[in-house]
């Protein structure tokens, strides 16, 4: 029987009619396999995933492979982004078996959820070198019954290696050494194409932060040229849709030229911060349209029905990937005639032979950058392309709202709205944040995702950070206490449910929430920012804004155990590093008095990475400890302070005197 009917996951529903006795993850599927003896089969994967739609089309389709599956096992099927706590510790055991990992993820496990075996894909017959599933299938299931010692011996060693958490070295950094880890990651930058060096190339969002912040910190040319060198061949690339706006997960090859061609919600969401913030440093329209064009894509393709912001785009369409994107020149010389085709396929690498399989990916590596007029010329043709582009068959959308991805989206709307001129996108965020806020939270702990009324419950380290951060972006954009309120809830959630006084490190689990074989406490970097990373910015954030001597004793501390983490594996861990960029010399700006707004939004324009922002509502104290206490005017004419640590330098009036004292002091 399969069980899959009543999964709210858009993945899991892709698998509901397969012969194969799919179970959810639950302790009733643990149950069965005890109570059988079976040994559980679990399969990983998500809907955007496209080798996972290839094994499904061989093998979970295949009545003949489901017969031998539902024989010899317990089948388990996960969609990762409904569960990451349970992908993290069977991917972690995984690359522990010597394996590199990736998806669809196959591991055996004993009827009590212990990982033994396993590995991505399995072709359905024997080739690329790999065993054939069904060959696999039985050789596990009678090693596990006839030879139970190899099986107890593999589980005992990765339990033992799993249940191990990050520790700290004990030691400290200061910005000498971030410096030092600045040098050193911009020698790791491809100086050609941007990005680290090789293929596949990934957008690697919270390292290019950490670039751009030692670039500006050191004055590093350099390092802020290959900074810019990488945002500009992404955007050049066809790893960004030239059409449609968005980028995709990654570039097959080393120009940025052949993406993966789903779309995820998370990487969109942080190239939507850098590309802001690289249009904040250059000015330079390119940088302005692929900001732009992001949410465009957001606003057209991936806003719920309730407001919030969907997972993702599937990479194939019509059972291939990438067709709903690509063109043939018979295509465009149909749509824009000859004379328009000619100059678009120039422009946009169009030819008769392909540029990815016998078709065309529109990309601009070879033109790059064009005038005004010439891209107005192109904009229209572009209009054109995608009306036909919307008649085709279009990828599958996994609408399910993640509360993680979505307070990645919030902030980056947030942050990106003033730096590009675009106040409606706080708007945009405040729906999405509004839902998030009121239908997946239960007495002040979020859920992890929600899909047609079905909330999963209760949700992860990641969910709380990302969305404190969020609040904190909005309370500084609104000056709304409800925001900061919520930020102060968040925090405390991630103090009491998830924070491991042995180790300084946030679980990626609740306390409250069903035990795993073990509870993992990952603090590196992946596709998105480590929950760790994200909690110290958002501690260092909040305690900028309150200045209170509690807030910032909790984030110094937090901060200081994580850092000691961090120093053996700094590019696993560049959130924590900008975090403690942040913590050394950002600056806390404090804005005061009636007619306050001109300030106020210029402070707002100043990027994110160098302060945070308070607006004093009238009637409003300050805390006895603040910074710029004896400071703050009784006058009611608008003025803002800048503080750097307990040290604030004298208010000023205009727009033009606060952008000039916050850049003397952060050359100070």
């Amino acid at each position: 029987m399969n069980r899959l009917g009543n999964a709210s996951s858009p993945y899991l529903l892709q698998h509901k009619n397969n012969p194969v006795h799919w179970w959810e993850w639950g302790p009733e599927a643990l149950a069965e396999a005890k109570r059988l003896d079976k040994p559980i089969l679990i399969s990983i994967g998500y809907a955007a995933c496209h080798w996972c739609h290839v094994m499904a089309h061989e093998s979970f389709e295949d009545p003949d492979v489901a017969a031998v599956m539902n024989e010899l096992y317990v089948n388990i099927k996960v969609d990762r982004e409904e569960r990451p706590d349970v992908d993290h510790v069977y991917m972690s055991a995984l690359h522990l078996l010597g394996e590199q990992g990736g998806w669809p993820l196959t591991m055996f496990l004993t009827p009590e959820g212990e990982p033994f075996w396993g590995g991505t894909y399995f072709p359905k017959e024997p080739r690329f070198g790999r065993p054939g599933f069904v060959q696999v299938l039985k050789e596990i299931s009678r090693l596990y019954h006839a030879e139970p010692e190899r099986i107890l011996k593999n589980r005992d060693a990765l339990k033992q290696h799993l249940a191990r958490g990050a520790e700290s070295d004990g030691g400290t950094l200061g910005l000498d050494d971030l410096d030092r880890m600045g040098l050193r990651l911009a020698e790791l930058i491809d100086t050609e194409h941007g990005g680290l060096q090789g293929a596949p190339k990934f957008p690697n969002p919270t390292i290019l932060e950490y670039l751009l912040r030692y670039a500006r910190r050191a004055g590093d040319e350099e390092a802020r040229r290959r900074f810019l060198l990488t945002v500009e061949q992404m955007a050049l690339g066809g790893i960004r849709d030239h059409l449609g706006g968005g980028f995709a997960r990654y570039a097959v090859d080393e120009r940025w030229l052949v993406p993966h061609f789903e779309k995820m919600l998370y990487d969109n969401a942080q190239l939507l911060e850098l590309y802001a913030l690289a249009h904040a440093e250059t000015g330079r329209a390119l940088f302005k349209d692929a900001a732009e064009g992001i949410v465009t894509w957001l606003e057209r393709e991936m806003v719920t029905p309730e407001g919030a912001f969907a997972s993702s785009l599937d990479a194939d369409s019509e059972g291939e990937e990438g067709r709903f994107y690509v063109w043939s020149l018979a295509e465009i010389r149909e749509i824009l005639g000859e004379e328009d085709a000619a100059y678009f396929a120039k422009v946009y690498d169009i030819t008769e032979q392909g540029n990815f399989e016998g078709h065309n990916i529109p990309n601009r590596l070879i033109t790059g950058e064009a005038p005004a007029p010439v891209e107005e010329r192109l904009a229209a043709m572009r209009t054109k392309l995608m009306e036909r582009r919307s008649t085709r068959v279009r990828p599958g959308l996994d609408d399910k709202v993640l509360a993680d991805w979505n307070g990645l989206m919030i902030s980056g709307l947030v942050r990106a709205a003033p730096l590009l001129d675009h106040p409606e996108w706080i708007a945009l965020a405040q729906r999405a944040y509004r839902f998030i806020h009121l239908s997946m939270s239960r007495n002040g702990q979020l859920g992890h995702s929600w899909r047609s009324g079905s909330l999963i419950f209760p949700g992860f380290a990641l969910d709380h950070a990302a969305m404190m951060r969020a609040a904190l972006a909005l309370y500084e954009a609104t000056n709304d206490a409800s925001y900061l309120q919520d930020a102060e809830t968040w925090r405390d959630v991630l103090l009491t449910e998830f924070m491991v006084e042995e180790t300084g490190c946030l679980a990626m689990t609740a306390r409250s929430a069903d035990p795993l074989v073990v509870r993992p406490q990952p603090s590196h970097d992946e596709a998105v920012p480590n929950a760790n990373g994200v909690f110290a910015e958002a501690l260092v954030r909040l305690a900028q804004i309150t200045e209170t001597q509690d807030d910032h004793q909790r984030a110094t501390e937090i901060l200081t155990g994580l850092i000691g983490i961090a120093r053996s594996s700094p590019l696993g861990h560049t959130s924590i590093l900008n975090a403690l960029d942040l913590h050394l010399r950002g600056l806390s700006i404090l804005v005061t008095g009636s007619n306050a707004k001109p300030l106020h939004e210029t402070a707002l324009r100043i990027p994110y990475l160098d302060r945070s922002v308070r607006l004093l509502r009238s009637g409003e104290a300050l805390d006895e400890n603040h910074p710029a206490k004896a400071l703050v005017s009784s006058a009611q004419e608008a003025q803002a302070l800048v503080c750097a640590g307990m040290r604030c330098a004298l208010p000023v009036t205009t727009p033009d005197a606060l952008m000039d004292q916050v850049q003397e002091m952060l050359k100070s």
